[in-house]
């Protein structure tokens, strides 16, 4: 249907609900499915008319469409048996049971059998988890909230919940309109025409008697109209929208930047920073479903390629990114115990963790000095006192203050993203930027006069993908400079000095939110348009705004000038406060600190001790006064994994609190240098310098931990998946699903099979464990999952797989069509890219969910739109068949390998090669075979893995950093290597059946698995062909055999990791460090 057709649907709407055809308006909501209107639904759900609410969802979605969809209407039918059951009427119960969710039994047999149960129960709250159910009218509203949200997060109903802006009796006016031109029209206008009839055109009809005078310019007299018309109730039209520079939401806080105000100001470098065209809004982000019992977990939206599967209308969707699933944390994830303390010689101000490793710290002091430590060497790497680079750059207002010496301290040290470069503001006026290229290479970049006074708050952000420097000051400005130092934007607004910054972006939208000390919140669109937010702050003085770690929770820290101190979390959607943590004490002079962790944790430093919560929950987790020596008003900061806090101390320096991750990666100590084995080839001797690259130079260390051979089966826990055992077809794909709680095979023979654990009390989580026995999981249908594989030679093929985000749906293929399956019935829902060529490696455009790079036999790229079925573009470069493809964001760029040896890169944006370079092959071996690609979380390096070697390239510079050759005792050639999922150690398997634990950095042998630690005896032959590492647990991966079984490993619970720890250990653990003094732990 058009979008005119789709228009005129709502004038008929509108039309209906002034007339008062109630039915009829109903009907053509559900019909059209262009508007859900939530005032209906809600009466019908309150009314209980349960009939009705489902005959009106079936017009926008079905049972099976998504997650979303399938848990509304579970909702809908629980409640519904529930109150049958409430009523003793067990035969209406059974009979809802059977007939309603009996559907639900497909995806979660357990769920089904324990509702079942209910009917043995003279009242069903003697369930514990029904225990709170109160009478029917609180049930169904409580279940009506629940709808709401899974309604608004459901992708189906995007653009439907909203009745479009219409004046009253708009289809009467447009009618009114096509009559006046009709009469204009008459060759005989009549001064007052009788119109009698809509079914034909108007045309005055010739009188009797001499002409009538012309009246074209009259209008004609407008349909007869009711004097009063009733209100429009639920489509009343909502208030026309503000202009683009006044308006006064992102997100419901931030504008719409108006489409026609493209101009900017003088100020403006259009060259340097091109404006995104789509940039007019930020659309409300859908709401996360609770996280109450169901049957599947129905957090992530449904996948956007399926939308061209079944008829919809013709508006356009939008992708949401899935939100990350948290895994199950305890008190022990907290570092709350001291491990070292350092002195700095004077004040810290500011500290920030490098963000490509956990050890590295930057600080500044009151004295403007900048020291990088190295934590685990207790070493100062790099120190630089303040000086003033180039005075002649500077304004006169700021020489004048120095030459009254006036003292200049750091207000803020900051890293780049990628890690490349050191901001440091301080003040007055000034901020410097350092290139870092490794620990001994820190080089003078740019300096900027930036403020007036102090400049109080400095931040790196990518607007548009070009790095940026964001600054504010006393003189209530914020800037935003590129890193060369050229000016782009200044935004004003502010009516007292800016205190914080918080760059962001959210669903393509890059935004800044700004905080006053008059505690005022504004928010910036990189234009000249002025400020989208104006909100005050708790306490209305000086705040700090953070996000969680995955950017999907926005929490403020600030303090009033009475002393009282606030941490809240806001609600994006209506820039209000979601909620307000407790239990701040004193009132203190001076401004409280804080910093998030890891998505789950918040931290603040009040009163001499650092204070925990948990992100969900209002009242204090935990504290620790980090065994003394804190200030009053603690500076704080985690490093990336969150296992590492950095708290400033009254004595001039800096304690790092630990947890048992933490403690374990300070701990360092040379490894003997005859574990040749083990050392990677030195590229420097190649003319390429690691320390150069953006790889740290901490890499080049050996780890402290030692060489561990596992040869027996009781040396680490290992599962062997059901129903796989003595399978005679190879697995040759293998993948964790993103929640880890399953694992997916694919067979030589192009069937795939699922497994997965659900929650017990053996294994509360339902994550993927070696200690209990998993599901070998298939619908009630007994469908498999099998690809088209007519008239393909299996031996020849090359099996390829792929899984969306949010485990709805995987694609495959063994040498014939690409087939797209429901990972929850197995049903083949399209196919696509016949052969020839045969598909041979697929991956999913990290921001288009339409968008698939697709390998091919004859070594082309096809880049893949799946919503119109059309290949947009096809790439060349490679000589033999595709073998692997792995995008980076960071860099926009798409990395493919070969059969040929050669790693190509390609630009996102044109979709054209930058670079070709061969693997570095061994003497003697062909530059030829499989080659596989997979990026760092960093998305900065890529590992590389061929059956001679483990690479480590530097994507940025296109350049292999680190290379291993086979050798020792792990001398076979390599089958499969991947990432452990924090990208700290590799897992390779041989074709002999060892099994090796690499450290990422270095390429360092870790661990090596003997075949006969799990494999079993007499087998000869049998070996792993893949290997697959968990999502979120780094020490724990998967082998697929060629026999056709699939093992999980992991380390015992006495281990931990893979590799062992020396005893001599330079730090204490964390049960001999509680009780020694900070003296004692200096060093």
């Amino acid at each position: 249907m058009s979008s005119l057709s789709r228009e005129l649907v709502f004038l008929i709407l509108q039309f209906l609900e002034e007339e008062k055809f109630k039915e009829s308006v109903h009907r053509l909501e559900k019909e059209s499915g262009f508007f859900f209107n939530t005032k209906y639904f809600d009466e019908k759900v309150l009314a209980g008319e349960w009939d009705d609410v489902e005959t009106y969802l079936s017009g926008f979605t079905k049972v099976d469409d998504n997650r979303y969809s399938m848990k509304i209407f579970f909702e809908i039918r629980k409640q519904k048996y529930l109150e049958a059951l409430d009523r003793q009427e067990k035969a209406k119960a059974v009979e809802i049971l059977v007939q309603d969710l009996r559907v639900f039994s497909t995806f979660n047999e357990e769920l089904y059998k324990e509702i079942t149960q209910l009917l043995t129960l003279q009242n069903f709250r003697e369930n514990e988890q029904l225990s709170k159910y109160g009478d029917t009218k609180t049930a169904r509203g409580i279940m009506l909230g629940e709808l709401k949200k899974l309604i608004e997060a459901n992708p189906l109903f995007r653009d439907k919940l909203i009745f479009p802006t219409l004046r009253s009796s708009r289809l009467r006016t447009l009618i009114n309109q096509s009559l006046n031109w009709q009469h204009q029209l008459c060759k005989n206008p009549r001064p007052n025409p009788d119109i009698k009839t809509l079914f034909t055109d108007h045309t005055c009809t010739l009188p009797n008697g001499p002409l009538a005078p012309s009246a074209v310019n009259q209008p004609v007299t407008t349909l007869t109209k009711p004097a009063a018309y009733p209100s429009l109730g639920p489509h009343v039209p909502f208030p026309p929208g503000p202009a683009a520079a006044n308006a006064g939401a992102l997100a419901s806080w931030m504008a719409a930047a108006s489409g026609a105000s493209a101009v900017q100001a003088a100020v403006v470098t259009p060259a340097l920073m091109p404006q995104p065209q789509n940039q007019m809004s930020i659309l409300k982000r859908p709401r996360t479903p609770p996280a109450t019992p169901g049957i599947v977990d129905y957090q992530n939206p449904d996948h956007e390629l399926m939308k061209r599967l079944r008829p919809a209308p013709s508006v356009e969707e939008v992708t949401y990114p899935a939100p990350r699933q948290q895994a199950p944390w305890s008190l022990e994830d907290l570092p709350t115990k001291a491990a070292l303390a350092l002195h700095q010689g004077s004040t810290v101000t500011s500290m920030e963790f490098y963000p490509m490793q956990n050890t590295l710290l930057l600080v500044g002091s009151a004295t403007g000095e900048i020291t990088l430590w190295e934590l685990a060497a207790r070493e100062r790497l790099v120190s630089r006192p303040f000086k003033i680079w180039d005075m002649s750059n500077c304004s006169h207002q700021f020489q004048a203050l120095i030459a009254k010496e006036t003292p200049i301290s750091v207000t803020r040290v900051a890293w780049s993203p990628d890690g490349n470069f050191i901001g440091v503001a301080f003040t007055k006026h000034l901020i410097q930027l350092y290139a870092f290229s490794g620990p001994n290479d820190l080089r003078q970049h740019t300096e900027i006069d930036a403020h007036v006074g102090a400049v109080n708050d400095l931040a790196f952000a990518n607007p548009n993908r070009q790095l940026c420097v964001i600054t504010c000051g006393d003189d209530k400005l914020i800037k935003v400079w590129d890193v060369s130092g050229r000016k782009h934007f200044t935004f004003e607004g502010h009516d007292a000095p800016v205190y914080s910054i918080c760059p962001h972006y959210k669903e393509n939208i890059q935004f800044i939110f700004s905080t006053a000390i008059d505690g005022k919140i504004k928010a910036w669109l990189y234009d000249n348009l002025g400020s989208r937010v104006d909100y005050d702050a708790p306490g209305k003085w000086c705040t700090r705004m953070l996000y969680s770690a995955d950017g999907t929770r926005l929490f403020s820290c600030g303090t009033s000038k009475d002393g009282d101190s606030f941490l809240v979390e806001w609600n994006e959607s209506e820039g209000s406060i979601k909620r307000t943590y407790k239990e701040f004490q004193k009132k203190l002079a001076g401004v409280v600190q804080f910093d998030t962790s890891k998505n789950h944790f918040l931290a603040v430093g009040e009163d001499g001790q650092i204070k925990f919560w948990d992100m969900n929950n209002i009242n204090v987790l935990t504290s620790t006064d980090a065994e003394g020596g804190l200030p009053a008003l603690p500076h704080l900061r985690f490093n990336k994994d969150g296992n590492l806090l950095a708290v400033t101390t009254a004595d001039n320096g800096f304690k790092i609190l630990a947890n048992p991750a933490g403690f374990r990666s300070l701990r360092a100590m040379e490894t003997p240098a005859s574990e040749t084995m083990r050392t990677p080839v030195d590229f420097k001797a190649n003319g390429v310098d690691p320390s150069k690259s953006r790889i740290d130079d901490s890499t080049d260390k050996p780890k402290s931990w030692q060489l561990a051979e596992i040869l027996d089966p009781s040396q680490c826990f290992q599962a062997t998946l059901p129903d796989t055992a003595g399978s005679s077809t190879k697995v040759v794909q293998l993948l964790y699903t993103n929640s880890g709680a399953g694992i997916l095979a694919l067979g030589s023979n192009g069937i795939q099979r699922l497994w997965k654990w659900v929650p017990n009390e053996q294994n509360p989580s339902g994550k993927a464990t070696a200690t209990v026995v998993p599901q070998h999981w298939q619908p009630n249908s007994g469908l498999l999952m099998t690809n088209d594989v007519s008239g393909v030679n299996l031996e020849n093929a090359a099996p390829c797989i792929a899984l969306s985000k949010n485990d709805s749906y995987v694609m495959s293929a063994a040498g014939g069509k690409v087939s797209l399956f429901n990972m929850m019935t197995f049903k083949v829902m399209t196919t696509f890219m016949p052969p020839p060529p045969a598909s041979t490696f697929l991956a999913f455009h990290p921001q288009d969910n339409n968008v698939i790079a697709i390998g091919m036999e004859d070594s082309t790229i096809h880049i893949y739109n799946v919503r119109v079925d059309e290949v947009k573009s096809k790439l060349k470069g490679h000589q033999k068949r595709i073998t692997g493809l792995a995008f980076s964001t960071a860099l926009n760029i798409l990395v493919s390998s070969g059969a040929d040896a050669q790693i190509c890169f390609w630009s996102i944006d044109t979709w054209e090669k930058r670079k070709s370079v061969a693997i570095q092959m061994p003497a003697g071996k062909a530059a030829n075979g499989d080659t596989r690609v997979q990026f760092h979380v960093d998305q900065l390096r890529i590992l590389v893995v061929h059956e001679t070697q483990l690479a480590v390239f530097d994507a940025s510079k296109m350049e292999c950093i680190r290379q291993w050759i086979p050798q020792d005792s792990l001398s076979a050639p390599i089958s499969s290597a991947v990432y452990a999922c924090n990208s700290q150690l590799i897992y390779t398997t041989f074709r002999d059946g060892n099994i090796g634990v690499f450290d990422a950095d270095s390429l360092r042998l870790r661990c090596r698995i003997s075949p006969s630690a799990y494999l079993p005896q007499g087998n000869q032959g049998l070996s792993p062909l893949v290997v697959a590492a968990h999502p979120q647990d780094p020490n724990q991966f998967a082998v697929g055999l060629n026999d056709g079984s699939v093992k999980m490993m992991e380390p015992t619970e006495g281990e931990g990791k893979w590799g062992m720890i020396p005893p001599s250990e330079a730090i204490n653990s964390p049960s001999t460090t509680s009780n020694q003094t900070p003296e004692q732990l200096q060093r």
